[in-house]
């Protein structure tokens, strides 16, 4: 599966927080995230390893206890099942990575 981003209805993950499901393969799986101000993801976790690269704005993210403010060029991992929460301020994109590739996000 591929996509031009362009072409990808955003889906609504959580308020001010959209999601485009780029392309997915056995073992890999990308998605770009969209962050409207005041847009946030709570704490979760979830057993996929989880890597990302911000694109625009800043990105603050919590993985475990550590807090981080990311800016555009800036890139994380997230280790399966460990807590983390992020939220933007400003207008922030980022591409996500998620291996394996989270079959709730397949099929939008």
């Amino acid at each position: 599966m591929r996509a031009n981003a362009a072409h990808v209805d955003p889906v609504e993950m959580f308020a001010g927080v959209h999601r485009k499901t780029l392309a997915y393969g056995e073992r890999t799986m990308i998605c770009q995230i969209i962050f409207a101000p005041g847009g946030d993801v709570p704490l979760h976790h979830h057993p996929h390893e989880q890597s990302g690269y911000v694109l625009e704005g800043t990105l603050k993210l919590t993985i475990g206890t550590e807090l981080l403010s990311l800016k555009p060029g800036e890139t994380y991992v997230i280790p399966g099942n460990t807590p983390h929460a992020a939220a933007a301020d400003e207008p922030t994109v980022v591409l996500d990575i998620f291996s394996p590739p989270r079959e709730e996000y397949k099929d939008d």
